[in-house]
C-alpha cells in the first residue's frame, strides 16, 4: 500500500493536474468507477491504476479494479489521505489510473465536424464533446483560445467520448482550415441573427461552430461562418453554449436519418 504522497508515481501523476503535465507526459488522470470503466472499455490501457479500499466499495468498482488486476494493469493500493491528493472530486469514488492521451485517427473524409470557438468553460466543452459523438459528429476541433480538452472537467463531462471520437487542438485559425474540407459549408451557433437553425441542409458536409457564450464569437469565425439562431420564446436571449450546440447537432442527426 502507498502511504505517502512523496511516492514518486503520487508524484509523478499529480503533476497531470495541469495542462503543461499532461502533454509533457503525453498522459492524463481520470477518477471514477464508470468515467474509467467507459474508457477502459473504449480501449484505453491504463499505465497505473490508484485505489483506497476504504472508498471503493461499490460492486461496479470493485468488479472493474479486478477485472484490471486480472488484465495485468499495474494497480497500487493508496491510504485515503494518499488518494485525496490525487482526487479533483468533492467525494471520491476510490479509484483513479493514469492513461495515454487519446490520439484517435483523422478521418480522411469528414461530413460532419464540431469546432468550439474560445469556449473556455471545461464543462460545457466536455458536454459538447458528449453531444458531437450522440450525434454523429467524425471529430471536434478546438480552435484557439479554448479550453484544454483533456482538462478534469471536461473529461468528465464527456463520458469517455474523447476515447471515441477524434479531438484535435488547434493553435491558429490556419491549422482548423487545414482539418476541414475545402467545399464544407460553415455555421455559427448566434443568438443575435435571423437563419433559421433547421432551414440549414445538414445533409451536406458541414461544420457547427459554437463560440464562447460570454465573449461571443471570434472574427476569425465569423469570417468562416454563416450565422444561424434557434428561435425561443420568452424572455431569454440564448441558451448555455452546450445546449445549443446539442440542440443543432441533433437537427443535422434527424435530417441525416432521414
Amino acid at each position: 500500500m502507498i502511504t505517502s504522497s512523496s511516492n514518486q508515481r503520487i508524484k509523478e501523476a499529480r503533476k497531470l493536474a495541469t495542462r503543461k503535465g499532461r502533454h509533457a507526459a503525453g498522459q492524463l488522470l481520470v477518477e471514477g468507477v464508470r468515467l474509467l470503466a467507459d474508457a477502459w472499455r473504449s480501449g484505453a490501457r491504463p499505465a497505473a491504476v490508484f485505489f483506497t479500499p476504504d472508498a471503493l466499495v461499490s460492486a461496479d468498482g470493485k468488479a472493474l479494479l479486478a477485472e484490471l488486476e486480472a488484465a495485468g494493469c499495474a494497480c497500487f493500493s493508496c491510504t485515503p489521505a494518499v488518494f485525496a491528493t490525487l482526487s479533483e472530486t468533492t467525494t471520491p469514488q476510490g479509484i483513479a489510473a493514469v492513461l495515454p492521451l487519446p490520439e484517435l485517427a483523422w478521418p480522411a473524409h469528414s461530413s460532419l465536424l464540431l469546432i468550439l470557438d474560445g469556449v473556455n468553460d471545461p464543462g460545457n466543452a466536455g458536454t459538447l464533446i458528449r453531444s458531437a459523438e450522440a450525434a454523429g459528429c467524425d471529430g471536434v476541433i478546438f480552435a484557439p483560445a479554448t479550453v484544454d480538452p483533456f482538462n478534469d472537467k471536461t473529461v468528465r463531462a464527456g463520458m469517455a467520448a474523447h476515447f471515441r471520437l477524434p479531438l484535435r487542438v488547434c493553435p491558429t485559425w490556419q491549422a482548423v482550415d487545414a482539418l476541414t474540407p475545402p467545399t464544407m459549408k460553415h455555421y455559427l451557433a448566434d443568438a443575435h441573427t435571423t437563419l433559421d437553425y433547421t432551414r440549414v441542409d445538414w445533409r451536406a458536409p458541414t461544420a457547427l461552430l459554437v463560440s464562447n457564450e460570454a465573449h461571443g464569437s471570434s472574427p476569425e469565425a465569423r469570417a468562416r461562418s454563416v450565422a444561424i439562431t434557434i428561435p425561443m420564446q420568452g424572455a431569454l436571449e440564448s441558451l448555455n453554449a452546450a445546449i445549443a450546440g446539442a440542440v443543432i447537432l441533433f437537427e443535422a442527426a434527424r435530417q441525416r436519418r432521414v
